[in-house]
């Protein structure tokens, strides 16, 4: 009951689900439904198991999408579109496809109850709070899909999941690694560093013909940028104009369709007090429960002042202190027992102890509001905009289908949708592949524009969401290619490329000559003074230091231990500017795992537990790909 009356007002545990519910209905279902009849071929095959080219590109602009809303306008389309990145996402999905498999073989099942459970948890199928069956059906419904097949899709999602976090809680990490995980954590290091600073340009120089052999041999180093503009058509539903004056008869029977909505339940105002015991508990401590139990109810009865009670006994850290006040409950609220005794009470009445999973409670019914229907009148300006909503929804989704299919049967052109659908074939200016202005600035439409298909097949695009209800077609009407900068124009951008060369190379040679002398037992401080350059001494410097240079700082960790006082471990170290340093370590002293308070220890088991876990998830998945039969169709990974 302490759980269930936690959660209720606390929310429920964190769900790694597929993806946000709110981005699936954006851009994963939208028209796509209209795409059944084309020819899907795999990207990958997993023990025979496809996956399509067209679920790939679904999941890869989900992915694109995630990473534009962290990186905000740092994002670049043209770094993020790599092979690399495309195989990152394959690799995912081939391992979610592995596990799925493993789990039916293995019997993992997922009921429907627990099917019904996750999606009843979406806030966007909830009104008030509660899962609304209403809702649900007409949110599937614009986006031309079943329940059945919903469900059926987070069951997969479900079963993907069960198995790795079987495998998760099998980590298991003892004190002992608690212990040595802190000692290195909090470990601190004594170091000394000398930077040396980079040669002095001033007297390099590069012949004309050093410039050109470079400009030759780097060409490609010096393109102009490709860029192109686009044709397009656009449909977006909130432009569309839907008459919006709807006669009453119409609003009538919306209303009795969907009355169950517009009820507001019986709720009822509880206080209670909990006498604690566990459900495993044997029977003697049961026993001495309920005796407990029994006997703070008589006194219940007998006194006007519960909530005194409450404070003196009640178990239940969460209503306690307002003595054992729960608020206004409605059926399914609570544990079944408790549910099932507080409604059957009467205003005032005092209950027997009621047992649930956190042990008893005596229940105080203070007051109950009867259940009450929202009269027509009251919720008519509801039902009108709900009204127009799914009128512009469907005329949408007409409208979107008919672009989408006459898109595919004159795929070179978009003249004869434009004509049949009286839309008007707008242009985006030139840009790149970092994106422009207007819909050049989507990451879809940015990855349409520069794909194959689209760039050198001269295709339409697939049907592109790029919002809510707001879908475009695009194709290439103006393509640049790079094309080779004139070498007067990058003449100066080589001598400095060369010089830079010169003076990081010469940096090196020194770096290297220098660390030599040091490992052949020179110390620092003669080095120091040849060079008239300074010596820095840090003391106690953690890992995760501020005030120092984070690459002398990791390189001063990664060394070993030094054998003596008179034997410091040295290193070279390369840092961001293009000069270098050179380290020598003196001291190590490791943390004290017995200063560490109990909410330090708590956090370092978890961090601990986290990692053993994802090593038995990675294991068993690699244990999987190694053998499973894997066929990738690298050139399909568009």
């Amino acid at each position: 009951m302490q759980r269930t009356l936690h959660e209720r007002f606390s929310g429920t545990f964190v769900k790694i689900i597929l993806v946000v519910i709110g981005v699936v209905f954006g851009g994963l279902f939208g028209i796509q439904g209209y795409l059944s009849s084309r020819l899907d071929t795999f990207v990958a095959k997993v023990d025979g198991k496809e996956i399509s080219q067209q679920e790939f590109r679904e999941r890869f602009d989900l992915y694109r999408n995630s990473r534009q809303r962290q990186l905000g306008a740092a994002f670049d389309a043209r770094q993020f579109d790599t092979p690399e990145n495309k195989r990152e996402v394959l690799d995912g999905m081939i391992n979610e496809k592995l596990v799925q498999q493993a789990s039916e073989k293995l019997g993992v099942v997922v009921t429907p109850q627990r099917v019904y459970d996750e999606i009843a948890s979406y806030p966007q199928f909830q009104t008030d709070g509660k899962f609304d069956k209403h809702q649900y059906s007409a949110l599937l419904a614009r986006q031309n899909m079943s329940p059945g097949h919903y469900e059926d899709m987070v069951r997969q999602d479900l079963l993907t999941r069960e198995l790795p976090y079987q495998l998760a809680q099998s980590g298991v990490v003892t004190e002992k690694d608690v212990d040595d995980y802190l000692r290195l954590r909090d470990q601190t290091r004594d170091f000394r560093f000398v930077k040396l600073d980079k040669p002095a340009a001033g007297d390099l120089k590069n012949d004309d013909a050093a410039v050109e052999a470079y400009y030759k041999a780097h060409g490609n180093d010096f393109l102009t940028a490709e860029k192109v503009s686009l044709d397009y058509l656009e449909i977006d539903g909130a432009k569309m104009v839907i008459d919006d004056k709807v006669d009453d008869a119409t609003l009538k029977d919306q209303y009795e369709k969907q009355k169950a909505r517009y009820v507001e339940p019986e709720q009822r105002l509880a206080s209670h007090i909990l006498i604690a015991v566990d459900k495993n508990a044997d029977a003697a401590a049961q026993k001495a429960a309920l005796e407990k139990a029994q006997k703070i109810a008589a006194e219940a009865k007998s006194t006007k002042d519960f909530a005194a009670l409450a404070k003196a006994n009640s178990d239940d850290a969460g209503s306690k202190a307002q003595g054992g006040d729960l608020g206004w409950l409605k059926k399914g609220d609570t544990d079944p027992a408790f549910d099932s005794a507080l409604f059957a009470m009467k205003k005032g009445d005092v209950s027997e102890p009621v047992k649930s999973e956190a042990g008893y409670h005596i229940i105080q019914l203070r007051d109950l509001k009867e259940e009450k229907s929202k009269p027509f009148e009251q919720v008519k300006a509801e039902l009108a905009k709900q009204y127009v909503e799914n009128e512009r929804a469907t005329r949408y989704a007409e409208q979107a289908g008919k672009l989408t299919d006459e898109s595919y049967s004159d795929p070179a052109s978009l003249a004869t949708p434009a004509k049949d659908l009286g839309l008007t074939v707008q242009k985006t200016a030139l840009f790149g592949r970092s994106g422009g202005q207007g819909i050049a600035a989507n990451p879809k439409v940015i990855a349409a524009a520069f794909s194959n298909p689209v760039l050198n097949e001269g295709s339409n695009s697939d049907p592109i969401e790029i919002g809510p209800n707001h879908v475009v077609i695009v194709r290439v009407d103006q393509h640049e290619k790079p094309a080779p900068k004139p070498l007067a124009e990058v003449r100066d951008e080589i001598r400095k490329r060369l010089i830079d060369e010169q003076v990081g190379k010469q940096a090196k040679e020194r770096a290297d000559t220098l660390f030599a002398r040091l490992q052949k037992g020179e110390t620092l401080d003669k080095l120091a003074d040849e060079l008239k350059a300074k010596v820095t001494e840090e003391k106690d410097i953690g890992r995760n230091a501020a005030n120092v240079d984070r690459a002398i700082v990791a390189e001063a960790f990664k060394l070993p231990r030094p054998a003596g006082a008179d034997k410091p471990g040295t290193a070279e170290v390369a840092l961001a500017d293009g000069s270098y340093a050179l380290i020598a370590v003196s001291g190590v002293k490791d943390g004290d795992p017995s200063k560490a308070d109990a909410t330090t220890r708590e956090a370092a088991l978890n961090t601990l537990r986290q990692a053993a876990s994802g090593l038995n998830v990675r294991g068993f998945v690699d244990s999987l790909r190694k053998s499973a039969k894997i066929e990738i169709a690298e050139d399909r990974l568009q």
